[in-house]
Order: structure tokens, then C-alpha cells, then sequence
């Protein structure tokens, strides 16, 4: 397995130029000349690609790594906590736990305190020549000792620069007393499904494996975190191949392999998942810098667009098209978004160019900026597009995170089907209400009506229409009625349990913006 060790030492020798470190200067450094898209391989040609440069190139920067932790430590693999995104029926970790030696567990000695130890293998690569390695948080949690094996056979000790648990990453830092080869990060961002890409690692104890698949899908949010969407593969990786990278054809990174999803004990069948270069730059850089990672913040609360409220917001649709982008529902006082102008019922499509699919991709996107720096996002409001320039926060202590909870049907016939009522001293006092919430509360919803597909419920506090304010029942009954004699859905803002969100409610149905319709 190491004989390929010499046969590769002459390319590297050759490459191994001084190179500005990732974290310092990512756009500069230069994948190795010899990683290369193979000749024969062409936009319509009928044969398969040739992986052998990927492989003499790029296997040298990936490391085994044996990590020894307590037996009973929380931080096992298979026992992740929840703020670990690898826990969860179905859902592995490919970090390999094994004794070192078959009948011969690691454990006490007679009179010495009970202290059981497991030993765990994982992967990673190098990601500067001075001996920084990108692996998973899941991977080095709670090790209380590091080793890497290199390519080359050499082991050396490994140490803890920092980890982020949200994304399931970490830095790792070895001397090695000279230059390593190490792997550049690439734009994930360019990445497309159906692209080839390269999966090496350590499966199982099998050191240095490189497999080959296509990308299967992009953005997949597994519900595991607020800040993880994944490259979807269907490379085969398995158990130890955690940490290791995912390579395209022109030899970057494309992603850290880091999950699978198995229906057969942990297996590899087809699905395997990667976290984004993009997000691994923003992280490792922070990592090498401090030792701990901060998110960017803008201040707003939002939800998914329906058909309906992409309809009563006036923006166009294509037919059969689904409508994209993350309505704000809530801006919090003295927010960034806040001091931008952003307002509750923005529609915000792209954030620095970047389309926002969702109110989840709006949360990594932000949280990936650089607190201080500047961002421009593209909203939809009043009927036409407007640039919000924003400077990116700081989180605070206790904040209202960019991901949404409101969850609309559609439906039905006929009239609305609910009942409102004023906002009495009594209403406020029952719904916990100070004095600066004012409209009308809705005292009843019909059955399989309109408004109870629309998701509405007694005791919501309808505060506006579209984008006019009702501070009476007499506003909100005429805001609606306006609403549909243009023949267009109601878009009700809503106050329900302190939290506000956006309901469009229709006497129509309009049965594709139903979520259990799709697949």
C-alpha cells in the first residue's frame, strides 16, 4: 500500500515550491502542476475518466488519523451529542473505532483508577506545507491523544489547533521539520451535480483508498444544523473515510467527505455527503487564526415563499415554477438588517450574487460572512428589485436565527372562513400582548376552510395587510377586502406566540403550494 510512497516523492519534490499558507492567502495558492483534467477526457466523450494523476498527485496530502480517547467519553464515535451533526438513526459518522489489539481492549491495570481507553481512525489532508490538516470535529472530539500517519509511513504527533461543532470540522497541526504536499480548496460554489469527483481517505484502516463517483445533488439539508448543507456523492465511502477530501478533476477540494446515510448497518450504498470547500475555507481560516470560529449575523427572522405569497407579493412566476428566497417575517431592533432599511415582508433572493434558495441557505450564506465586512443583498419589494447594503454583525448573545418555522396549506373553497375580533385589554392580556401590538385577533377558524389550510389559528393577531399597517379590525377587514377584489391572496402578517410571520390566504385553492402534495 505504501510502495506507491517513492514512485510519487519525485512529482511532490518537483512541486514543493515555498507556498502561501490557505488561511492567509487562499486565492494565491496553486494546485500541483500535475493534477490535471486527463487529455482524453472531453464535455461529450463516452469514456469514463482516468484518475491515475488525481491519484499519484493528491494521495500524498491525505493522513490517516488514530485518535485515543476514553471509552466511556461522550464524544465516541456513534455517541454524538446533539449539538454534533453526525448523530441520528441513519445516519453514520464514518469515523472507525476499533481495539488496537483483537482480545486485548484498553483498560486498567490492577490498582490503577479505572480509566478504559478506545482508539478511533479517521482521515484528513493537508491544506498548507507547514503542517495544518483538515479534518472532522466528530473525528478528534474529546481525543486526549493525536497521531498521523503521513504517506509516506511516517507517524508523527498531531495537536488540537480548534474545532467548530456546528459544521463538524477541525484544524489539526503537525512539524514535520520540512515542506509537505498539501491540496488546494476550490470553489464549491462551481461545482455541478453530475461532475466527477475523487473520494480518498482511510475506510476502515485501509490508508490512502481513492474511490470515484459524480455528484449527486448540491445544498442537501440533512436537518442536522443550521449551518450545514452538503454535497451530495455517490462515491463509495465508508467507515474512516471522515475527514478525507472530495477532489474534482483539476485536483482542488471540493468538499470534506463527512456523512453517510446507510439502511445497512453502516455500509456504503450511494449516499454520501461532503461539507462545502466554501464553508471549510471560512472555518479553517478562523481556526488557524484564533482557535474558535464567528458567524456573521444580520438580524431577521424568515420563512419559506409559497406560490401564494409569491403571488400576493406580485412577484412573477414562470407556470409550474417554484417560487425561491427567504421572506423576512421579523427584523430585530438595532440589527444590521435593521440599520439597512430591510423590512418585515422583504423577499431576499441573493445575498453577494449568490442565489438564496431558502430560508436555511440565507442562514449559511450569512453566517459564513466575516463579521465587520460588507454585503449587498438583492430583495423584492412593492413590486419591483431593490440592492440592501448591509455590514455583517456580530451575533449576539441571544439572537432570532435567519431560519424560519412558518409552514402554510393552501386550499379549499369558498369564503376565508375565519372570524376576527378587536384587540381588547382582555385579548392582550390573555395572548401575553404589550401595547405597541395592534390590530385584530382571530376569534375562530372554520373547518377545512381556507384559513385553516392557510395555516391561520385562533388567537393570531393579524397586525398588517400586504405592506399596510391595520391597527383596527376595521383596517384589517378592509385591507383583505382590497386584497381580493384585485383577485390576488390575502398576505396577513401575524403575530403568534410573540413570533411574526406571513400567512396569504385565498378563497381559492391552490393546491401546488401544499408541502405534503410534494415528494
Amino acid at each position: 500500500m505504501l510502495a506507491g510512497a517513492a514512485m510519487v516523492a519525485a512529482p511532490w519534490s518537483a512541486l514543493a515550491e515555498p507556498a502561501t499558507s490557505i488561511a492567509s492567502a487562499p486565492a494565491t495558492v496553486r494546485a500541483p502542476q500535475s493534477v490535471v483534467a486527463p487529455a482524453n477526457v472531453k464535455a461529450h466523450c463516452n469514456c469514463l475518466p482516468d484518475f491515475v494523476n488525481i491519484a499519484k498527485a493528491a494521495r500524498p496530502a491525505v493522513v490517516s488519523l488514530s485518535v485515543h480517547m476514553k471509552a466511556d467519553s461522550d464524544t465516541m464515535a456513534g455517541e454524538m451529542g446533539p449539538e454534533n451533526p453526525m448523530g441520528g438513526m441513519g445516519m453514520s459518522p464514518f469515523m472507525f473505532p476499533f481495539p488496537p489489539f483483537p482480545g486485548f481492549p484498553m483498560g486498567p491495570m490492577q490498582g490503577e483508577p479505572a480509566h478504559q481507553t478506545i482508539e478511533a481512525r479517521g482521515s484528513g489532508f493537508l491544506v498548507s506545507p507547514d503542517g495544518y490538516i483538515v479534518t472532522n470535529n466528530h473525528v478528534v472530539n474529546g481525543a486526549e491523544r493525536i497521531t498521523v500517519k503521513l504517506a509516506d509511513g511516517s507517524i508523527l504527533p498531531g495537536t488540537l489547533v480548534g474545532h467548530d461543532d456546528k459544521t463538524d470540522l477541525a484544524l489539526v497541526r503537525i512539524h514535520a521539520g520540512h515542506a509537505l504536499p498539501w491540496l488546494e480548496l476550490g470553489d464549491s460554489d462551481d461545482v455541478q451535480p453530475g461532475q466527477w469527483v475523487a473520494a480518498i481517505g482511510n475506510p476502515l484502516g485501509f490508508g490512502g483508498t481513492i474511490t470515484a463517483g459524480i455528484v449527486s445533488a448540491l445544498g442537501r439539508d440533512l436537518h442536522l444544523g443550521r449551518y450545514n448543507d452538503f454535497i451530495q456523492v455517490d462515491a463509495p465511502i465508508n467507515q474512516g473515510n471522515s475527514g478525507g477530501p472530495l477532489i474534482t478533476l483539476n485536483g482542488k477540494v471540493a468538499g470534506v467527505n463527512a456523512l453517510i446515510v446507510s439502511s445497512n448497518g453502516g455500509g456504503s450504498i450511494g449516499l454520501g455527503f461532503a461539507i462545502p470547500s466554501n464553508t471549510v475555507r471560512t472555518v479553517v481560516e478562523q481556526l488557524k487564526r484564533t482557535g474558535h470560529v464567528v458567524r456573521g449575523y444580520l438580524g431577521v427572522a424568515t420563512q419559506p415563499v409559497s406560490g401564494a405569497i409569491a403571488q400576493a407579493l406580485g412577484m412573477p412566476l414562470a407556470p409550474g415554477a417554484m417560487p425561491k428566497g427567504a421572506l423576512i417575517s421579523m427584523v430585530v431592533p438595532s440589527s444590521p438588517a435593521a440599520k439597512a432599511g430591510l423590512k418585515s415582508g422583504d423577499l431576499i433572493l441573493s445575498i453577494n450574487n449568490h442565489m438564496v434558495q431558502s430560508p436555511h441557505d440565507l442562514t449559511v450564506k450569512v453566517t459564513a460572512l466575516k463579521p465587520g465586512s460588507k454585503a449587498m443583498l438583492s430583495v423584492w419589494r412593492a413590486g419591483t428589485h431593490r440592492d440592501v447594503a448591509f455590514e455583517v454583525g456580530l451575533p449576539p448573545n441571544n439572537h432570532v436565527d435567519t431560519e424560519g418555522s412558518g409552514k402554510m396549506k393552501v386550499g379549499g373553497q369558498g369564503k376565508l372562513g375565519f372570524g376576527l375580533a378587536p384587540l381588547s385589554a382582555l385579548n392582550r392580556q390573555q395572548l401575553g400582548l404589550n401595547s405597541s401590538i395592534n390590530g385584530a385577533v382571530v376569534a375562530e377558524v372554520a373547518p377545512n376552510s381556507p384559513a385553516q389550510h392557510a395555516g391561520i389559528q385562533a388567537g393570531d393577531v393579524i397586525i398588517s395587510v400586504g405592506e399596510t399597517p391595520t391597527p383596527t379590525l376595521a383596517a384589517v377587514v378592509e385591507g383583505i377586502q382590497k386584497a381580493l377584489a384585485r383577485h390576488q391572496p390575502a398576505l396577513l402578517q401575524i403575530v403568534r406566540d410573540h413570533e411574526t410571520l406571513f400567512v396569504a390566504v385565498s378563497p381559492s385553492s391552490v393546491q401546488e403550494d401544499d408541502p405534503e402534495s410534494g415528494p
